[in-house]
C-alpha cells in the first residue's frame, strides 16, 4: 500500500526495510496492526536481495526475498515509504510517539510510473551503479535493480543534466522535476528498529591495496559477480577483464582487529567466503581458490559440514594473517603472510584478491530519539536490556530492536530476531490497549 499522508496514526513504525524489517512488518500486519515501514533506499529488501545464494543450503537468495518484499508492498495493513528517512521521534505520552518522516523526491510521480525503463534507455548520463557495487555504470534516470520493489523509476538529480530526454519518451508523463522533500508527522504506539548494519570500508586498511589495485575487490563485489542478476556473464577481474585462475580470500578484513577499532567477529565472513568459494568452483572449475584465515568459525547448524564440503571440493585453506598485498606489473597480487601452522613468513601470487569485509554498527539509530536516550553497547549496536529473556527490548519502553541493528548475525538469526521483536511489540500493544 503506497499513498500520501500529512498526519496519520499507526500501531507501529518500523525503521528499515531489509529482511528483518519486512519480516516484522508482515508479522504485525497479519495480526491486524497498522504498520508504517520506512526505508531510506529506493527499494526494500536490504542487502539480502542483492546476494547470490545463502549458506549453508545454497538456496537462491532473491527467490526467498522477492515473494516477501512483494507481499510487504501489497499488504493492505502496511504503509510503505521508500527513499524516506526518519528525522526525529519524540515521546508525547506514556505509550505514544510522534515521528517526523521526510520523503525524498524521486522526481517521478510514483502512482503513474509503469516501470517501462524507456526513460533509462533515453538518458545520456552514465554514472557508477551502487547496486552493482560500482562494477558497472547506470543511467541518471534509472530503476535501482531488476527486481526492485517498488519497481518505480527515479532521477539521480545530482548527476542529471536536465536535458529532458526522459520526459520526451515517458508514455505517462510522470517525470516531475518540481518535486520537493515532503515532511510527514505520524503518531505511533511502538517503534521497531531494523536499521541493519554497514560493511567495513577496506580503504581504512591501506596495506591491502583496496582502491589502489584494481584486482583487489570486496566480498560484496564478488557477490554481485556471482548473482543471477550479475553485471557480467562470468567472473572477471576488474583490472583487465581477464577470467581469474587463482583467487585469494582474506578473511577478517576489518573485524577481530583492534587497530581499526572493530575487535568483534562479524559472524558471517567465514561462511559467506566459503559459500562464494564453492560457487566459484562451480563457475570456474579450473580455478584455484585459497582462503587465508585466522580461525574458521562454523558455529551454526550445518556450517561445519558446509566447511568440510568446501575442502572436499578443493578449496585451499591456509591459517595465516596477511601482512601486506602488493601488485606486480601483470596485475597479479603478491600476498605476504605468516603461515601460522609452520611459523614462517611466505609470499604467494594470485590473479585476484577478495577482501572478506566485516560488519559495523549503523550509528544513525541513536540519533532518532530526542527526549529519550537509546543506549548502545560498547560496539555502537543497539543495547539489549535483557538479551536472554527479552532480546528485542531496548532501553526505551515501547521501542524494540530487530536483526543486525543489535549486533552481527546471519540471515536465519535476523529473521528469528525480527519474529521476537514483532512478538514483543504485539504483546506491548495488547497490554496498552
Amino acid at each position: 500500500m503506497q499513498g500520501r499522508i500529512n498526519h496519520a496514526s499507526f500501531d507501529t513504525l518500523i525503521i528499515g526495510g531489509g529482511i528483518a524489517g519486512c519480516e516484522a512488518a508482515l508479522n504485525l500486519a497479519n495480526n491486524e496492526f497498522k504498520v508504517l515501514l520506512v526505508e531510506k533506499d529506493l527499494s526494500i529488501g536490504g542487502k539480502m536481495i542483492l546476494l547470490s545464494k545463502v549458506f549453508p543450503t545454497l538456496d537462491c537468495s532473491a527467490c526467498i526475498t522477492t515473494p516477501k518484499v512483494s507481499e510487504v508492498s501489497r499488504h493492505p495493513g502496511i504503509m510503505l515509504f521508500t527513499g524516506s528517512e526518519v528525522k526525529k521521534i519524540v515521546r508525547i505520552a506514556y505509550n505514544n510517539f510522534d515521528a517526523t518522516v521526510v520523503k525524498n523526491p524521486r522526481y517521478v510521480i510514483a502512482e503513474d510510473c509503469t516501470g517501462c525503463q524507456l526513460c533509462e534507455e533515453a538518458c545520456p548520463v552514465i554514472v557508477r551503479d551502487q547496486y552493482q557495487m560500482d562494477l558497472v555504470g547506470r543511467k541518471a534516470a534509472y530503476i535501482p535493480f531488476i527486481i526492485a520493489s517498488p519497481r518505480i523509476a527515479a532521477i539521480d538529480i545530482e548527476n542529471c543534466t536536465l536535458c529532458g530526454a526522459c520526459e520526451k519518451v515517458c508514455p505517462t508523463n510522470c517525470i516531475d522535476f518540481t518535486q520537493e522533500p515532503e515532511e510527514y508527522q505520524v503518531t505511533v504506539k511502538t517503534v521497531v528498529l531494523a536499521t541493519g548494519f554497514k560493511l567495513f570500508d577496506p580503504l581504512m586498511m591501506p596495506r591491502y591495496g583496496y582502491g589502489l589495485y584494481k584486482n583487489v575487490i570486496t566480498s560484496m563485489q564478488m557477490e554481485r559477480q556471482l548473482a543471477p542478476t550479475r553485471p557480467f556473464n562470468t567472473i572477471l577481474r576488474p583490472g583487465d577483464g581477464k577470467v581469474p585462475d587463482k583467487i585469494a580470500y582474506v578473511l577478517c578484513t576489518g573485524s577481530r582487529d583492534a587497530t581499526v577499532e572493530n575487535p568483534i567477529c562479524s559472524q558471517i565472513c567465514c561462511m559467506y567466503s566459503i559459500k562464494q568459494a564453492q560457487l566459484l568452483m562451480g563457475a570456474l572449475p579450473m580455478a584455484d581458490v585459497t582462503i587465508y584465515y585466522i580461525n574458521i568459525r562454523s558455529f551454526g547448524k550445518g556450517f561445519e559440514e558446509f566447511y568440510e564440503q568446501a575442502k572436499g571440493m578443493g578449496v585451499n585453506f591456509i591459517k595465516g594473517k596477511i601482512g601486506r598485498i602488493s601488485e606486480k606489473e601483470n596485475g597479479n597480487m603478491m600476498l605476504r603472510y605468516e603461515d601460522i601452522n609452520k611459523g614462517i613468513v611466505k609470499e604467494s601470487e594470485h590473479d585476484m584478491v577478495v577482501l572478506s569485509v566485516g560488519v559495523l554498527a549503523n550509528q544513525d539509530t541513536a540519533t532518532f530519539f530526542s527526549n529519550d536516550e537509546l543506549k548502545l553497547d560498547p560496539f555502537k549496536f543497539v543495547y539489549q536490556v535483557d538479551s536472554f529473556a527479552s532480546p528485542a527490548r531496548t532501553s526505551i519502553d515501547g521501542v524494540f530492536v530487530a536483526g543486525t541493528a543489535s549486533g552481527p548475525m546471519d540471515i536465519p538469526d535476523s529473521i528469528l530476531s525480527a519474529g521476537a521483536a514483532s512478538s514483543e511489540a504485539i504483546g506491548y500493544l495488547i497490554q496498552k490497549q
